[in-house]
């Protein structure tokens, strides 16, 4: 049966023009039409051997749909590599916004009223406009948009509008004290925030649990020092320990009182005023949690002597933590490059009498200061800032979609990440790996104490695939060394630390969420598998010596089986720094891509890998189980709190873009699953100031910072991944030799 051109392209037309209906078109069987493509006008050629395949080709159906659908692809990638490049920076670099909950808004807040800063009307104003804006219906604010109130983020968002001159009495007050009360009032609030509280008078220091100044003295022989805690928990907890020595005091704007009653009308004749903040003992024997009666019994004595603790071994600590911190902070004046280290180190310095004029204070609070955004939708402060991980990931999603636009990503995003190698030998993770060479990447532009595995395999890809020839360059070198030595025993990695496993820290008292250790993870290890397969494949004549070769060839095979080992039952991985199991899945599939052959034989070393093919077999299968009726996949944080949402939630571009670059190596893009998920990427772009720009709309949270307790959106992820997704969709057709 044959149909004319103009039949399809009313088809063709019903899918794009008209998005709402979210209609799905494939051709009928049988359909074969004949197509005479030419060459665009405008497209231009990678130097790197790209080919062009023009003149007519006797079509099936899905390559009829594919003619049509890849004009359409073209077109949007167009659109949307010019937004691109309005994004980027004038020093070559992007850095989108981190959208993430309001707390770290109210914690600014909390750190001008401590350290005695006036905020101006304006700063008011704005404040006060983006916190609500953030409101839910029911009066309580949550971890991210679409989520459910958290006592927590509310609590402190509550405290914050009321500092900013906000009445109790206003309705939006109303509805957020209503469900502060449901939830259990100030008890039910975790640690940290806990800290704030006290520091005002609202609830008293024997409600937030000790945390001696002494552990800064802990040598990493013992099973409990700094160097045992992840790199946030570390940079976060020094300088806590000298605020929970000085237990501050600070006043509200109705004054400074030991027992504040600024936020009375939070307590109820119901909720106890004098709370506990640990499980009972007696609670604890009956689950068997021995080790969290070992730290609750040790923080009952260390509660006990810390009336003997003014003493020359507390002043002793106290000078070390001070230390510590000052020699911590960046020239840039940041610590950490993560909110609340940078929060927390400024207040414990001021506690130990330093002045806001002393240069190290008046660099940090700059810092603060770059952090927090102020435009037609409020002031609001991020948690981080993404300017290396933005970089990389634009400069990978410019190199896939060159074929397709003639556009690679500029030199001088390419310069920018280079020149932000970190070159120093300083460094936490190098009290546990003192002999391993720098030549790692931080996710952040000033961050050099704290280089992490995940933003240095984006980087070595982001520079091999801009040029073939960083592959033999001493930068990527240096960088992959850094990442072999960091190799967890189990095979994977974490993010930023070496072995860093020591769950049994995790029933301290203090550690309410969950997040005392950075262990390897699916995702991350997915990446490097994928980076040092990238790496051992080559590119364009472009190869490593041996020795590094059989290297990363060894750590590919410890990586694998620990991959293997992790898998979930329903086939998926678990996402660590993205949401969730979508994440964790596409990271790992897109790795096992170099070491997967379906003919049984594992690409390069002759060994079975039946095992290899099963696992892939199984999340492939879950992944394409998983797709919406649109095309698109989505999945929400509620995952992390139940399995049971795995894979499920409202379609967004990231979470789409990530599944089809997992599956399209090992579909053809003529599959129906491959071409629904790029049907929905086309159909949900949308413009972006004149007609010559487009994106994706912002959407649900899908970045990760703790899970069950941070969420976080970054900015260019509904952009960057979707380009990285259409570019490959296209350089897939190319390499099948399907039409171009």
């Amino acid at each position: 049966m044959m149909y004319n051109n103009q039949w399809y392209f009313n088809q063709f037309n019903d899918i794009f023009c008209f998005p709402e209906q979210q209609k799905e078109y494939f051709p009928p069987t049988g359909t074969n039409i004949s197509l005479n493509l030419k060459k665009r006008p405008d497209r231009q050629l990678l130097a790197h051997g790209a080919s062009d395949l023009n003149g007519p080709f006797h079509l099936s159906q899905h390559n009829a749909f594919s003619a049509m659908l890849l004009a359409e692809v073209q077109k949007v990638l167009r659109l949307a590599v010019g937004h691109s490049l309005d994004l980027q920076r004038t020093d070559g670099a992007w850095c989108g916004e981190v959208h993430s909950n309001a707390t770290f808004t109210a914690q600014y807040v909390f750190l001008q009223q401590q350290l005695g800063l006036p905020l101006d009307p304006t700063e008011i104003e704005g404040l006060s406009r983006w916190l609500f804006s953030q409101q839910n219906e029911d009066g309580s604010w949550g971890l991210g948009p679409g989520l459910g109130g958290d006592v927590s983020t509310t609590t402190e968002t509550y405290l914050a509008l009321k500092i900013l001159g906000v009445s109790p009495e206003d309705p939006r007050m109303a509805a957020a004290r209503s469900s502060i009360i449901k939830a259990g009032s100030l008890p039910a609030t975790r640690m940290f925030t806990r800290v704030f509280l006290a520091s005002f008078g609202l609830i008293p220091w024997s409600a937030v649990p000790p945390l001696p100044a002494e552990l800064i003295l802990l040598p990493t022989l013992f099973p409990v020092n700094i160097y045992n805690l992840s790199s946030w928990a570390r940079a976060t907890c020094v300088p806590l320990l000298l605020i929970r020595h000085h237990e501050p005091l600070h006043s509200l704007p109705n004054g400074r009182h030991a027992e504040n009653d600024f936020l009375d009308e939070l307590w109820t004749k119901d909720i106890p005023r004098d709370f506990c903040y640990t499980t009972p003992l007696s609670r604890m024997w009956r689950l068997g949690d021995y080790a969290g009666i070992f730290f609750t019994s040790a923080d009952h004595g260390l509660r006990f002597l810390g009336q003997y603790f003014n003493s020359p071994l507390r002043n002793l600590s106290r000078r070390k933590i001070i230390n510590w911190i000052l020699d911590h902070q960046e020239q840039s004046g940041e610590w950490a490059g993560y909110w609340p280290p940078q929060h927390n180190n400024i207040w414990a310095l001021s506690l130990e009498g330093y002045s806001l004029d002393h240069p190290v204070l008046r660099r940090g609070i700059a810092a603060v200061k770059s952090f927090v955004l102020h435009d037609v939708t409020g002031m609001r402060a991020q948690v981080t800032v993404s300017q290396v991980w933005d970089t990389a990931l634009m400069s990978i999603a410019l190199s896939d979609s060159a074929p397709s636009t003639g556009i690679i990503s500029p030199t001088q995003a390419i310069d920018w990440l280079m020149h932000h190698e970190v070159a120093s030998h300083r460094g936490d993770w190098r009290v546990l790996r003192p002999k391993l060479a720098t030549g790692g990447f931080c996710f952040e532009e000033f961050n050099t104490l704290y280089p992490d595995v995940d933003d240095t395999a984006a980087v070595i890809m982001a520079l091999i695939k801009s040029n073939p020839a960083h592959l033999i360059s001493g930068c990527v070198r240096r960088a992959a060394q850094w990442i072999l030595g960091m190799q967890n025993r189990d095979g994977g990695w974490g993010a930023f630390d070496w072995n860093n496993d020591k769950f049994f820290l995790n029933k301290i008292p203090f550690s309410d969420m969950d997040s005392l250790c950075d262990p390897s993870t699916p995702d991350v290890t997915g990446r490097i598998i994928e980076c040092f397969g990238m790496m051992m494949a080559g590119r364009h004549g472009y190869s490593l010596d041996g020795p590094l070769e059989s290297r990363l060839r060894a750590s590919s095979q410890l990586a694998i089986a620990y991959l293997l080992g992790c898998q979930e039952n329903n086939g998926s991985w678990w996402g660590r720094w993205g949401v969730n199991y979508l994440y964790g899945t596409s990271n790992v599939l897109c790795g096992l891509a170099y070491y997967y052959d379906r003919s049984g034989l594992s690409k390069g070393d002759g060994k079975s890998n039946s095992h290899i093919v099963s696992a892939v077999d199984r999340a492939s299968e879950w992944l394409k189980a998983r797709q919406h009726s649109n095309g698109g996949w989505g999945e929400g944080p509620e995952s992390y709190d139940s399995a049971q949402l795995a894979g499920c939630g409202q379609p967004t571009a990231s979470q789409s873009a990530w599944v089809t670059m997992a599956l399209l190596n090992y579909l053809s893009p003529t599959d129906e699953v491959i071409q629904r998920g790029i049907s929905y990427l086309v159909r949900s772009q949308v413009k972006y100031g004149d007609e010559s720009r487009a994106t994706w709309p912002l959407e649900r949270y899908t970045a990760t910072g703790f899970p069950g307790h941070l969420y976080m959106e970054y900015d260019y992820y509904r952009h960057y991944f979707p380009i990285m997704a259409l570019g490959r969709y296209v350089n897939k057709l190319s390499e099948s030799h399907k039409l171009l």
